[in-house]
């Protein structure tokens, strides 16, 4: 199952990317870092700026484990493969358990839907993140301790300090479970490790590399003006706004709910009967309490970390209750026809789609075109052309206001639909391009809405894009 499972989180992710649908924000980042690893440095982003250390944006040491994979192919292809095994990883330990405490059609049916659920398939359909290693890790510390082995469960959790800052609230929930089914010791000293280690990312790491000398993300938690009406989650400023945002404000407006409800529906809400999800309740608290409404819904990889959460619970609710073979064929019934029906409406339904598998003639000429730019180049280029170029250029987003100004070679794709023109309109880019022709750069080609400038000598001033690089969905 494992096995069939990563042919198809392989197939659709290297697939979008063939088709030039990935994006600079996020895989052509994660490339970037892999890349710093591979060559034996510490991160760097250019597409966060010049020389951005990548160790102050996010706490994800972990992503180095990719480096020797990238080095035998270079390409973010081969992110996007890593991703898909461990993902796929994720499904023996969960399947395995479901397996020997339930029987073998319990195993085959919590597996799939497992392996089939929406928040994997909205990662595995959204380029590559650090996050990928979370689910093999969360899937066998808590499998571990839904059978009783503990102490593996914390030495399966802690690896999650080096994945994401935030999952040491995590690792820290884990070992309160722990400490509430055995040895109070052991969860203690995981409960305050896991604490430990995000306040020390936070506090200390992420702010000791980041230029600004803070933690990148706090405006996250600000309540920006007139977002508290646009939401519904209260009004006010200060402590009433907080205050309204720590309680109402988790579950308004309805998108929320409906991420909640989603993410319950194919365990038939059974899983609210384990402790084991509380786990989830670190990155519930964070995203619904953000004020970027990109971070409540469904979409992005923002939900992977929750699903071997859910299920592990699932199956630990299933084990507790001892369900009687009646009662347990009803709820793996009920789970796999919800997990059925929420399938087409999730990424991997575009596999079964015939417009996945065709060619477009546009993709091969934008190839040829990018042939013409030299190895270790400086590049600006459309956010869909970024993660092409990241194996061998130095690349940064057209028009985005922390890119390097002024580079050697501009590729811009000018017929973009609006819905996924980003960061700039069509009139900006526009008349950002007629400015670089007019302060040196050679139009080297023009073809099928492709644009390639070469700049030939110095500038006497940026070309940059008037924008806010906050509104980035962080």
């Amino acid at each position: 199952m494992a096995g069939a499972l990563f042919f198809v989180y392989a197939a659709l992710s290297l697939r979008i990317h063939h088709r030039m649908l990935s994006n600079s924000y996020d895989l052509g980042i994660f490339e970037q870092v892999v890349r710093s690893y591979a060559d034996g440095h510490l991160p760097v982003s250019e597409l966060k700026g010049p020389g951005y250390p990548i160790l102050g944006d996010h706490f994800s040491p972990i992503l180095a484990l990719v480096a020797p994979f990238y080095a035998l192919h270079r390409s973010a292809g081969t992110l996007l493969v890593v991703q898909a095994a461990l993902i796929a990883l994720s499904v023996v330990p969960l399947t395995l358990w479901a397996r020997r405490s339930l029987g073998s059609l319990a195993g085959a049916v919590i597996g799939a839907c497992y392996g089939l659920s929406w928040g994997i398939a909205s990662a595995v359909g959204f380029d590559f993140h650090e996050v990928a290693f979370a689910a093999p890790l969360l899937a066998f510390s808590l499998t571990a301790l839904g059978s009783g082995r503990l102490t593996a469960a914390a030495w399966w959790a802690l690896p999650l300090l080096l994945v994401k800052e935030d999952l040491g609230l995590t690792v820290a929930v884990i070992g309160l479970v722990i400490a509430w089914r055995g040895p109070r010791k052991l969860g203690f000293m995981t409960a305050g490790l896991g604490l430990a280690g995000t306040l020390l990312a936070l506090l200390v790491i992420l702010p000791a590399f980041n230029p600004t000398g803070s933690f990148a993300y706090w405006f996250l938690a600000d309540n920006p003006a007139g977002s508290a009406s646009a939401s519904g989650a209260g009004a006010g400023t200060g402590f009433l706004d907080l205050l309204s945002r720590s309680t109402v404000g988790l579950v308004v407006p309805q998108t929320k709910v409906s991420t909640l409800a989603l993410m319950l529906a194919p365990t038939v809400f059974l899983a609210l009967r384990s402790p084991l999800l509380w786990a989830a309740l670190p990155t519930l608290a964070w995203r619904f309490f953000s004020n970027n409404y990109v971070h409540w819904g469904t979409g992005y990889h923002y939900s992977l970390v929750l699903m071997p959460i859910v299920f592990a619970a699932f199956v630990d609710a299933l084990v507790q209750r001892g369900t009687r073979p009646a009662g347990l064929k009803r709820y793996l019934a009920g789970a796999a026809a919800v997990s059925l029906l929420i399938l087409p409406s999730f990424p991997f339904w575009q596999l079964l789609n015939p417009g996945t598998w065709r060619a477009d003639p546009r993709v091969a000429v934008a190839h040829s075109l990018m042939t013409k730019i030299p190895d270790d180049a400086t590049v600006q280029a459309s956010t869909y052309l970024v993660p092409q170029l990241t194996n061998r250029t130095s690349v940064s987003l057209y028009g985005y206001p922390v890119s390097r100004p002024n580079p050697q070679w501009i590729m811009v794709d000018t017929w973009v639909s609006p819905r996924w023109r980003w960061p700039l309109t069509y009139e900006t880019e526009h008349a950002l391009l007629t400015q670089a022709q007019r302060q040196g750069y050679r139009t080297v080609a023009d073809r099928d809405g492709f644009i390639l400038l070469h700049r030939t000598w110095p500038q006497r001033e940026p070309i940059t894009g008037d924008l806010d690089a906050s509104e980035h969905k962080g």
